[in-house]
């Protein structure tokens, strides 16, 4: 078996000023571009079979109901449903993986974009596996029901939905062009320090960064990484009006300047709904985030340096499926009972601002201000019927897995807590790098059973159970 690969990047930076996306209640137009945002792009061909074209048997594959057996992981809650319906391609000669500098997409623009991929390489869609870094300093891609009513917050403009689809499009057709004999190697890093739990000094964090490394066929220096690490991007804040990927910014520019400008550094966001660097910045600057940056790109490098020969194969089978899961839906509380918690949560602000509390408790608060107001505002769209209506529109929510040669992939839509991804890599049996926002977000965060209040559970349309359906549809599928 043979593996061919090539990989890409496009810029998709707005022209012009534009509205940032990421923090509510700040009229944030852009006033220039910091580094450019990336539409980012690794593809991978196994040479051992005839490409699959798509047809009926390569995009429906089986299709069977799945009632998951695991019952492991007791503070994620019981086992339930994973699925109603399954859709596998079960082998593929070529995957393709784009990363996006931006919030967040939609399901329905996810899908636009994996179809147009897909249709240009003759490919079935679950070979198409799409995710976004979730950078705070990108422009406007999506509509959250809970923040309609923030007049700093504009819709998202078709026009550059539409370009970054484009760029998407050019990257793949670019990174195709370039594919040449490679080996692949699997390894991890550890990115201790630049970041961790934004919720408690003490809470869980996952410093485990996922590495896929390709280098052309017989040695030499990497062409490409895919990189999987689960920490917010959001050292910049809203006083910030310039246009970044934030800290994985700094981190691919380590790595370029380490390994050499042609390298192309895919980089996806694991489970990251309550991890940040809140508690490990000294201020929301861009000296800061070059300061973590270039710490995760320093602890990847030193993993790369310490792959030997033998690591590397060209022998990489590639799999890659697409399965629906439905998932609980959270009963929201009524608009009295909502507005009643965003007072109990302004005056919680309001105490810990006079008491002079610590910088990080206050953001704490301040953002479960954010997030009560939010539950005033979906509580109203309930009444309404809106978010029935959008979340239609969101159908099929999917869990995406890639098998690359020993190692897998696993996409899950939405924002999720870090104890879900941990779930998954302890369950798992081949090595498993967990990837969140992959085909499109979810209006908000799957929290775990035991968060209480704050801006998370606040901003959650799923019950906490939805996240073990998504644990138990990835681990079904591996």
């Amino acid at each position: 078996m043979t593996l061919a690969a090539g990989a890409a990047a496009r810029d998709i930076s707005p022209p012009g000023g534009v509205a940032l996306f990421g923090y509510p209640h700040v009229k944030r137009i852009s006033t220039g571009v910091h580094d450019p945002i990336l539409a980012s792009v690794l593809y991978l061909e196994s040479g051992s079979d005839s490409p699959l074209k798509k047809s009926l048997a390569a995009d429906l594959g089986a299709t069977a109901g799945l009632s998951s057996s695991v019952s492991a992981g007791l503070m994620l809650g019981t086992a339930g449903q994973a699925s109603s319906g399954t859709l596998f391609q079960r082998a593929a000669s070529s995957v393709v993986l784009i990363s996006l500098d931006l919030l967040f997409i939609d399901p329905p623009t996810a899908r636009s974009i994996r179809r147009a991929v897909a249709e240009e390489l003759s490919i079935a869609q679950a070979g198409v596996f799409i995710g976004c870094t979730h950078t705070h300093s990108a422009p406007v891609t999506g509509r959250l029901i809970g923040w309609q009513a923030d007049p700093a917050v504009p819709a998202p403009e078709e026009a550059y939905l539409e370009f970054v689809k484009e760029q998407a499009v050019e990257a793949v057709r670019a990174a195709v062009s370039k594919k040449c004999p490679a080996e692949i190697a699997q390894t991890t890093a550890d990115a201790t320090g630049v970041g961790g739990n934004r919720l408690a000094t003490d809470g869980l964090t996952d410093p485990e960064v996922g590495l896929l490394v390709i280098r052309p066929s017989g040695g030499g220096p990497p062409l490409a990484l895919d990189m999987v690490y689960g920490m917010h991007p959001t050292v910049l804040h809203e006083d910030s009006t310039l246009v970044s990927s934030d800290f994985p910014h700094y981190a691919r520019q380590q790595l370029r300047e380490q390994f050499g400008e042609d390298l192309t550094v895919v980089y996806h966001t694991a489970p990251c709904g309550n991890q940040s660097p809140r508690r490990f910045v000294s201020g929301q600057t861009f000296q800061e985030a070059e300061r973590l940056g270039r710490k995760l790109g320093a602890a990847v490098a030193d993993s790369l340096d310490a792959l030997t020969d033998r690591a590397f194969t060209a022998d990489c089978p590639l799999r890659a499926s697409l399965r629906k899961v439905d998932l609980p839906r959270r009963t929201l509380p009524g608009v009295a009972e909502a507005e009643r918690l965003l007072a109990e949560y302004e005056a919680d602000f309001q105490r810990l601002q006079a008491e002079g509390a610590e910088r990080v408790e206050v953001r704490t608060a301040e953002c479960a201000v954010f997030g009560a107001e939010g539950i005033v505002t979906l509580a109203r769209a309930q009444q309404q019927g809106q978010i029935d209506r959008v979340l239609a529109q969101y159908e099929p929510i999917e869990v995406q897995l890639l098998r690359i040669g020993q190692t897998c992939l696993a996409g899950l839509p939405g924002e999720l807590f870090t104890e879900y991804a941990l779930e998954i890599k302890r369950l798992a049996a081949p090595k498993t790098f967990v990837v969140s926002l992959v085909n499109g977000e979810l209006q908000g965060y799957i929290v775990t059973p035991e968060t209480a209040g704050g801006y998370e559970a606040a901003n959650s349309l799923f019950t906490p159970e939805a996240g073990r359906v998504l644990v138990d549809a990835v681990l079904a599928a591996l």
